[in-house]
């Protein structure tokens, strides 16, 4: 665990002292976020926080490969490991050019298809799933499905970005429930050795997501952009098939079946929320006739404004309910599965009042008070 801490911190601390860099970077390239109807900040702000984010996922995996502890993860995965490095360094490419120059979505999803390809060719790729020992039969489905997956995880971070702090706090949080989880299963299934890739993938991006917040949270100073976003999502896709069948579930028994069945379970509870924002957001446009990339003020984050809440207090909400599903999930490996459920209701109508609690203050506001005057007309 202390060695998880080690690559989190430098993760963190690495990004924290590049991102005043990337924001100057930005300043001088004009990659700026200019004030437009959707947006909801105020003045135009830097945005290739990926870069930063980058560098300090780079040196973990750095930090990580000269470490005793993970000798063992780099010598039987170590192409699988810089693979995550690699493709994370060509989208954050591909979001760097975007952000400069506001790439056609068209473009940026071939550079997204081609970050996954590289990764899913250098080895993180899903072969198996861990269900009744179910393998994907063709090497050209697994290669498929893969990029699908990291796409998929890609676009729905991206979605999600539209307030201060929003996608790297939900990926913070969910991150460290994915990390535990990802933790705790491998001490349950091996024993002997706690070293896991995909615990470490997620220990770096979750350093990297902490390190960027002080800069990026309301009133932000810089934005991730597409370079960070796309990354962030590509690493914990990433983490997600490295874990995926890496499992035994016979070692297994009890409460702990459940996740070893089902290993993607946590990583679509973290990305529970831009996952569904994605897809309102797709079937939404797409039924006005608009592509799926079209921008709109609809989003989920969006709706928490128009219903009253602070922009502070409304990434909150989203913390919240990442933070309900996310540990739900990662609890499903030491706790019954019926208690998860009991937790995951009580937390959710917790969760839930706090998300309209705006309109019960509207509520109780009184009635504006109608005087009439001598002419007939009402006067409000």
């Amino acid at each position: 665990m202390r060695v998880y801490l080690l690559i989190m911190t430098v993760a963190a601390v690495v990004t924290f002292l590049l991102t005043p860099l990337a924001r100057w970077i930005a300043t001088r390239v004009g990659a700026l976020t200019a004030v437009r109807s959707r947006d909801v900040h105020t003045i135009p702000t830097p945005r290739l926080g990926g870069i930063a984010m980058l560098g300090g996922l780079a040196v973990a995996f750095v930090v990580a490969s000269r470490t005793p502890f993970l000798h063992d993860v780099f010598a039987e995965s170590g192409a699988q490991a810089w693979a995550v490095v690699l493709g994370a360094s060509l989208v954050c490419l591909v979001g760097v050019v975007d952000d400069i120059w506001d790439l056609d979505w068209l473009v940026k999803l071939v550079g997204q298809v081609l970050a996954a390809g590289l990764m899913a060719w250098q080895g993180v790729q899903l072969i198996s799933v861990p269900i009744g020992g179910l393998t994907i039969g063709s090497s050209r489905l697994s290669l498929f499905v893969t990029v699908l997956v990291i796409v998929v995880a890609m676009n729905a971070v991206n979605f999600v970005d539209g307030l201060d702090g929003l996608a790297a706090g939900v990926i913070a949080i969910g991150g460290t429930a994915f990390f535990i989880y990802t933790y705790l299963l491998t001490q349950n299934s091996s024993p002997q050795s706690y070293a896991s890739l995909a615990s470490l993938v997620i220990a770096a991006l979750v350093g990297v997501c902490v390190g960027f917040l002080p800069y990026n949270f309301h009133q932000a100073r810089i934005f991730m952009g597409d370079s960070g976003s796309m990354l962030i999502g590509l690493t914990m896709a990433a983490a997600a098939i490295v874990v995926t069948g890496k499992i035994d579930p016979e070692r297994l028994s009890g409460s702990q079946t459940l996740p070893a069945y089902l290993p993607m379970i946590l990583p679509l509870a973290v990305l529970m929320l831009p996952l569904l924002d994605m897809t309102m957001a797709v079937i939404r446009r797409m039924a006005q006739g608009k592509s799926p990339f079209h921008p709109d003020r609809r989003h989920l984050h969006h709706r928490l404004l128009a219903l009253g809440h602070t922009h502070r207090r409304a990434v909150l909400v989203m913390y919240l309910w990442t933070a309900v599903f996310a540990f739900s999930g990662a609890a499903l490996v030491v706790v019954p599965w019926r208690q998860v459920l009991v937790f995951l209701a009580a937390a959710s109508l917790v969760a839930l009042a706090l998300t309209l609690g705006p309109l019960r203050g509207r509520r109780s506001q009184p009635p504006p008070v109608v005087r009439i005057d001598v002419s007939g007309a009402a006067d409000r």
